[in-house]
């Protein structure tokens, strides 16, 4: 499917508005003078319907033709007309001084502010490339770091491993009846001094009790 091309018309009109304006009220000149102006174009540009909805005047014509008020309308206007698809735009030409120095004042203002306005989008922009830098740049560090803490975990794990498959020392079966025979031995000595230790305990209880009886009788 190929796409319409919108053709572009500009034309230059020299519109005149006395006679249009002469038979209106004192005090609503100025309106006609603006809807005969829209009327002319929409006639000469082959509006469809001669629908005025689609005739856009500028803002600086509106203003040319308010200028000496709503009694005094220009006695004609020269234009610049635009015609973009069923839009027609039409923009003034021969302005005066006053209006002239405004319009251009406003323009190198939109012209500055578009200026402010891509020197902010290329430094927000390189803001972004920076912090994406920074981001990709942690990243690495976070990643070498835990490379290296897996590498300590797997030797340390490795290490592990080793001392476990370390063949521990066997004990043969006559060692260990020994060294049963040995303990048997101690416990059987520990209960023999228990025993001799016991009597000389309770005959010592005995005279002790004696001593006693008998510092209580002297008393």
């Amino acid at each position: 499917m190929t796409e319409k091309t919108i053709e572009k018309i500009e034309r230059e009109y020299t519109i005149p508005l006395r006679e249009k304006v002469r038979p209106a009220v004192i005090y609503k000149k100025t309106p006609k003078a603006i809807k005969s102006v829209k009327e002319f174009v929409a006639r000469h540009m082959k509006v469809p319907d001669r629908n005025l909805k689609k005739v856009k005047l500028d803002k600086f014509l509106n203003e040319f033709l308010w200028f000496r008020g709503i009694r005094n309308p220009p006695h004609k206007v020269k234009v610049k007309v635009v015609k973009e698809g069923d839009i027609v735009r039409v923009y003034p030409l021969n302005l005066p001084t006053k209006l002239d120095f405004k319009k251009k004042r406003e323009e190198r203002k939109s012209n500055e502010q578009k200026k402010i306005g891509d020197k902010k989008k290329k430094e927000i922009e390189e803001k972004r490339k920076d912090e994406e830098k920074k981001e990709k740049a942690e990243l690495e560090k976070i990643e070498e770091k835990s490379g290296v803490s897996k590498e300590v975990a797997k030797s340390e794990s490795d290490l592990e491993v080793k001392e476990s498959k370390k063949v521990k020392p066997v004990v043969s079966e006559k060692n260990k009846e020994e060294s049963n025979k040995l303990e048997s031995q101690k416990e059987m000595k520990e209960e023999s001094n228990e025993k001799k230790s016991s009597p000389k305990k309770g005959k010592e209880k005995i005279a002790e009790l004696r001593k006693e009886d008998k510092t209580s009788r002297g008393h």
